[in-house]
């Protein structure tokens, strides 16, 4: 369900444009405005509100990744403003509040994301250690904010330009002409690794088939299903974590040596990734829609893929590449449009009590 419910209008958003968002702001609701800026957020609940495509039930292993965003958060004002969107979004969804405090609440998120998009764009526009490490936080936690709204192609748009960050900048040790380079900026985000955590966690969203498809076929999402073999579903998350560790290696390489022994051990990992996509293909019935966890793991594939093309290469493009992640994510967008995205949190905790 897009956030229309809510009051919300469906906003192109994403690094490029920054619009500034009204609504109402009604005097009552100040004081609680007030709570939610001045209340701590714990590095848990934020690994937790990281996703929603994973509800409750299981967890991201984020938790690093929170830590780092809440302590760049106490000095960082775009940090914290990108914060603020999420978690109120995110507490909107799992309240039961009435419709003007909803709409309230939901307009008062958007202006955060707002200043926050404000704050990535004029941070690029003058990139350092410092505004790099900024931006690239941002675009985690609205990565984020655009999963929890259910606006899945701005999700895409932030998950292309955050990596073509990490790759322009060179965030990490990289190859010219056989001579191994130090990373430009140390120390910058893995944005990469908390792309592939937040995908590889197993997907919770089912699409809500149209009654003219109810009567010609079964749901395509239990249809399908039975016709991926679970190894096949672990096996590129197994790949997923072998590619997090190899990531942390290249970070770490210092001579040509390492290098060109990672650069094998990348040849090895891009070679099973591509076996397991064409046999995941090869799985797939002729003519059936794929299902929105199918989707998603062709989403993981398609950013693991990416992510492996780019370490310790500088000569690289990742054009058609990023058009695949985007496309993707459109596709996606459009499938989930009518998911009910209160209601699968609802579900979540149920499943999480019983």
């Amino acid at each position: 369900m897009r956030k229309q419910s809510a009051g919300g209008r469906k906003t192109k958003t994403g690094c490029a444009t920054c619009r500034s968002f009204a609504g109402p702001n009604p005097r009552s609701d100040a004081k609680s405005r007030v709570s939610l800026e001045s209340a701590p957020l714990d590095a848990t609940s934020l690994n937790r509100y990281f996703s929603t495509k994973t509800i409750f039930n299981v967890d991201v292993s984020c938790t690093q990744e929170a830590e780092q965003v809440l302590q760049a958060s106490l000095t960082d004002p775009y940090i914290r403003h990108a914060l603020l969107c999420l978690r109120t979004i995110r507490e909107d969804l799992e309240t039961m509040d009435s419709p003007e405090q909803q709409i309230s609440s939901y307009n008062y998120g958007l202006q955060q994301y707002s200043k926050a998009l404000s704050g990535l764009a004029s941070n690029l526009s003058s990139p350092s250690p410092e505004t790099l490490k900024s931006a690239l936080l941002c675009c985690q936690v609205l990565i984020s904010v655009e999963q929890v709204r259910g606006n899945f192609s701005a999700m895409g748009m932030h998950i292309v330009r955050g990596l073509d960050i990490m790759r322009e900048y060179r965030a990490r040790p990289y190859m010219v002409r056989d001579v191994l380079m130090p990373a430009n900026h140390n120390d910058l985000p893995s944005l990469d690794v908390f792309i592939i955590k937040m995908l590889a966690a197993p997907c919770k969203f089912t699409e809500q088939p149209t009654a003219e498809f109810m009567m010609m076929t079964p749901p395509a999402e239990a249809s399908a299903d039975r016709k991926i073999a679970p190894n096949l579903r672990t096996g590129v998350r197994r790949i997923a974590n072998s590619v997090i560790g190899f990531l942390g290696n290249v970070s770490l390489v210092k001579s040509k040596i390492g290098a060109d022994e990672l650069l094998g051990e990348r040849k090895c990992l891009l070679d099973s990734l591509g076996e397991w996509f064409d046999d995941f293909e090869a799985a797939q019935a002729a003519g059936e829609p794929r299902s929105i966890n199918n989707c998603f793991l062709t989403l993981l594939y398609y950013i693991v893929r990416v992510v492996l093309l780019g370490s310790l290469d500088c000569g690289g493009k990742s054009e058609a590449e990023n058009e695949k992640i985007q496309s993707l994510t459109n596709e996606i967008n459009d499938r989930l449009k009518d998911f009910d995205m209160r209601k699968g949190i609802e579900n979540g905790r149920n499943e999480a009590g019983s």
